[in-house]
């Protein structure tokens, strides 16, 4: 499928209820990184990505946004919390760490898409030593009239088929590197700079077969793997394709009266912030990577502050703005029926493990996605994670009770039983209307 703009929206709309502007803003810059790869390398280097700021409560889907946008497209992403960084000179996280992250990310990316290729080689690799550890050992159990290599070819078979999985075999394996001492300021692992100069370790362990099987493919796909253009590749990915999303990024903006205490988590954070989103380069254990187009996202709920509160030429990089809306009885609604495996599927998959049918009638999904309205609009906004904490009171009887001895059997979720076994939370609510 082609990622235009409106088929982004299309899929974004099967995990993400509303929020259209976000949708289309996200989408629209996602396109034009497409739109960037078929122009001339000069003209390439002229055009910068859009980053975006969303302004919006929590729980609206400001996150979910992000990360779907960058599954959608197999893009490195992480994401970032601003108020964990503080200014240079100070104790804590520096903010050239969230790039180094970008880049693990997308070593783990790429690792993954190199592993499922070479995987068919590896595990064949791997079975034959387990094959010639497992031949000594059961050998006299197949007929003798066999030659070596046709009982070698059926324990193969029965490798495959899980007949050895709990036999526990004796094999060599590589001892994992402990972390070592971390270079000041660098976030990078003394011993991941030494790891290639050092011998590596090996050493004997008994474990099951299916085990073995495991390990010795991930070995063996190890070695397939050319690491340095993984590495290369990876570098690229990050630099080209990837996305921060930096959360809680209202926190560190000023303008909040009343707060006391030093400023080292908020304007001199933002001026951190500022030469990795102008673009910069930044050194990995990798090798250096330039920051100049990366997407980045920027969130927050702004009610203290406002976005004019950061700093000007932090707002400079973040050209567009999208307020999100907080979320309605229908979103509500809708969320619990219409996304893919939603919070009512996946209880259902839940309970279904136990042999309990749960069954959800119309009245009683509109009661909750009610009751969840109420319960943001009298205490803290937390947008769709409420419904995590009204289905898990709800169900709390059913998912303790359920112990899968009984044949299958439904449970039908009425108005009445949400009524009942939510009724704490709806006499709050009702008392709460007349607290001023």
């Amino acid at each position: 499928m082609e990622l235009t703009p409106k088929n982004i929206v299309t899929e974004l709309d099967r995990n993400i209820i509303g929020q259209d502007n976000a949708k289309r803003a996200v989408a629209i810059a996602l396109r034009n990184r497409y739109r960037r790869s078929k122009l001339t390398a000069a003209m390439r280097e002229e055009i910068y990505p859009k980053n975006i700021i969303m302004k919006g409560p929590t729980g609206v889907g400001k996150t979910e946004i992000a990360r779907r946008l960058a599954k959608l497209v197999k893009a490195p992403f992480i994401k970032v919390e601003a108020t964990k960084f503080t200014e240079v000179g100070y104790v804590g996280r520096d903010v050239e760490s969230m790039i180094r992250d970008l880049v693990e990310a997308s070593i783990r990316l790429v690792k993954e898409e190199r592993i499922a290729t070479v995987k068919p080689r590896a595990e064949e690799m791997a079975m034959t030593k387990i094959v010639s550890i497992l031949y000594p050992v059961v050998k006299n159990n197949y007929d003798q009239d066999k030659t070596p290599e046709e009982i070698k070819a059926l324990i193969k078979e029965g490798i495959k088929g899980g007949r050895y999985n709990k036999l526990e075999i004796d094999i060599e394996i590589v001892e994992q590197k402990q972390p070592g001492p971390m270079m000041p300021g660098m976030e990078i692992n003394i011993t991941d700079i030494m790891g290639d100069f050092l011998p590596k370790r090996r050493r004997i362990k008994r474990m099951f077969v299916e085990d073995a099987l495991r390990i010795l493919t991930n070995e063996e796909s190890d070695k397939l793997i050319d690491t340095e253009n993984l590495n290369s590749e990876a570098l690229r990915r990050a630099e080209q394709e990837g996305i921060i999303f930096i959360d809680e990024i209202d926190k560190i903006a000023g303008g909040n009266a009343g707060r006391s205490g030093p400023d080292v988590s908020r304007e001199g954070v933002q001026r951190d912030i500022l030469p990795i989103v102008e673009g910069c380069t930044v050194t990995t254990k990798y090798g250096p990577i330039k920051t100049d187009y990366i997407l980045f996202i920027a969130a927050g709920a702004f009610h203290v502050s406002k976005i004019e509160d950061l700093i000007p030429e932090l707002q400079g990089r973040f050209p567009i703005t999208v307020e999100l809306d907080s979320l309605t009885k229908e979103d509500f609604v809708s969320i619990l029926t219409k996304t893919e495996n939603s919070l009512l599927v996946q209880y259902a998959a839940l309970l279904g493990v136990e042999n309990v049918k749960l069954v959800f009638d119309k009245d009683a999904i509109d009661e909750i996605a009610d009751i969840a309205v109420k319960q943001n609009e009298t205490n803290e906004n937390i947008g769709a994670r409420r419904l995590q904490s009204i289905l898990e009171q709800l169900l709390e009887d059913i998912s303790f009770n359920a112990t899968g001895d009984y044949p299958e059997y439904e449970v039908k979720i009425t108005k009445a039983y949400v009524d009942e076994h939510l009724a704490k939370i709806i006499k709050n609510q009702d008392i709460k209307k007349y607290i001023i």
